[in-house]
């Protein structure tokens, strides 16, 4: 899957885009698909319980995205790398504005259930073909050899701050709407109650979806790739799975890109489950804990942006990428560290020190995901991209999905928190000493009628193939 030179067709049919407007694209991409999910971050749980629905049911929903997400993870990837980047991001544009509809205007379980399942697959759809459309793009205009890392940490930052405005808006619209009682009651008397407050960041959430496809549909160009067929497409997707499989067991850098992902996964499965908990301690009742809860996502989110945009520097800063990781994730174990040392007392300094270990997570998280990725980008071509993205994503589900039962059973106190520290303390270490080259590479995922694909059109060289991981821009 990786080392070979890549046939020219793979690096044609970008539309003549250079670095910059690629990167920009990429970013108006990354911004447009968040942008919907933030917005539901604020509201999900209370809007299903407004529905009717009890703890367990909504439990239930969340379950279900989780589940449909991880277990369409591999296969979705290895399909992006075989039919397209481009087709495969529309679909999940489709599948979430349908996803965010059902969720707006659902009041029966069935449809709401759907409603989440829908959006975890297309989450996991999304989870690799913007990237490796922008990477491939900028190695078609620049190749093998150009600067990935300011585009990735713009993409990590866009976001990050989409995200972040989702939150904001989608907790503000509410109660915008709430603080006359006009509006929000004209709402439900004229749509016979299926549309309430609660729904509108849903139901605004599908129209930028609509945004999005359309976008995605008009300025992400790709090569024409052979026309195929869907028993070839079905049958192209299990081989790309496979060779995603063997990536860490034949690679020792990308075995410890996996790894750290799960790590991170551990770091963001303790604090996603164990904040809002304290926010609610400390401020003495549910509803005033979830707003600062909501505060604070909103602030790590754009702790994460502001990491991803010093990923380059970090880098720079340390000598590489592989280092730029170590010290990332050193801020993290730190982060972790103050925020269990602090879980028994609510004084105004131990609150203070939590919530600086709590931007330190993000900040440090934000800071490493640029410089891994660079690395990744380094060892895996464009035949695998995606895939390869994808493994990356679902080694940080799967152990997120975990870290969470675990941290759940643990008794509240200082420990789930250090577990999760010493989780990525172990992720860190793995940076310690530099990556040796390669020695051999895999080969290559067979891609549907391979043979028939066109020389260049504009007579460019084929992608020479990855660099050396501690081969630094």
């Amino acid at each position: 899957m990786t080392g070979r030179p890549v046939p020219a067709a793979v690096s044609a049919g970008h539309g003549g885009l250079d670095g910059a407007t690629a990167r920009r694209r990429y970013v108006t991409v990354s911004f447009l698909f968040w942008l919907p999910i933030g917005m539901s971050i604020a509201t999900g749980v209370l809007l299903f319980t407004e529905r009717g629905m009890g703890l367990a049911a909504v439990a239930g929903f969340y379950a279900v995205h989780s589940l449909t997400a991880a277990a369409m993870e591999l296969p979705t990837g290895g399909l992006s790398d075989v039919i397209g980047r481009r087709p495969v991001l529309a679909i999940a544009g489709l599948l979430n504005l349908t996803a965010f509809t059902l969720i707006g205007l659902g009041a029966a379980g069935w449809a709401i259930a759907l409603g989440m399942g829908l959006m975890g697959l297309a989450r996991a759809l999304s989870s690799g073909p913007a990237e490796a459309w922008y990477v491939d793009t900028v190695h078609a205009h620049a190749g093998p050899d150009a600067d990935l890392r300011t585009g990735l940490a713009r993409g990590s930052s866009a976001t990050s701050a989409a995200l972040a405005l989702g939150t904001v808006l989608g907790g503000g619209l509410p109660w915008l709407l709430g603080l006359a009682p006009g509006p929000g009651e004209w709402l439900a008397d004229t749509t016979g109650g299926l549309v309430i407050p609660l729904s509108v960041p849903a139901l605004l959430g599908a129209l930028v979806e609509g945004v999005f496809v359309l976008y995605v549909l008009s300025a992400l160009p790709e090569p024409t790739r052979p026309r195929t067929t869907l028993r070839r497409v079905v049958g192209g997707v299990p081989a790309a799975i496979a060779a995603g499989l063997r990536l860490g067991a034949r690679d020792a850098l990308i075995r410890r890109i996996l790894l750290t992902a799960s790590a991170a996964g551990a770091a963001l499965a303790a604090v996603e489950l164990l904040t809002p908990g304290r926010a609610a301690a400390l401020m003495g009742t549910a509803e005033s804990g979830a707003l600062v809860f909501a505060g604070l996502a909103c602030a790590g989110f754009l702790c994460s942006a502001l990491g991803s945009q010093l990923a380059p520097l970090v880098a720079r800063f340390t000598g590489g990428s592989e280092r730029a990781v170590l010290a990332s994730l050193g801020v993290v174990v730190l982060g972790l560290t103050l925020l269990g040392l602090t879980t028994h007392t609510m004084s105004p300094l131990a609150t203070t020190v939590a919530v600086t270990g709590y931007v330190l997570v993000y900040l440090g998280l934000g800071a490493a995901g640029p410089n891994e990725n660079d690395l990744l980008h380094r060892r895996v071509d464009a035949s695998g991209r995606a895939t390869a993205l994808s493994v990356q994503s679902l080694s940080l589900q799967l152990v997120a999905a975990g870290a969470g039962l675990g941290a759940g059973a643990l008794p509240p106190g200082p420990l789930p928190w250090l577990l999760a520290a010493t989780a990525v303390l172990a992720g860190a270490l793995l940076w310690v000493r530099r990556a040796a080259p390669p020695k051999g590479f895999p080969d290559a995922p067979p891609r549907p009628d391979a043979a028939a694909v066109r020389p260049d059109a504009a007579g460019g060289q084929p992608d020479a193939g990855p660099v050396t991981a501690d081969a630094a821009p």
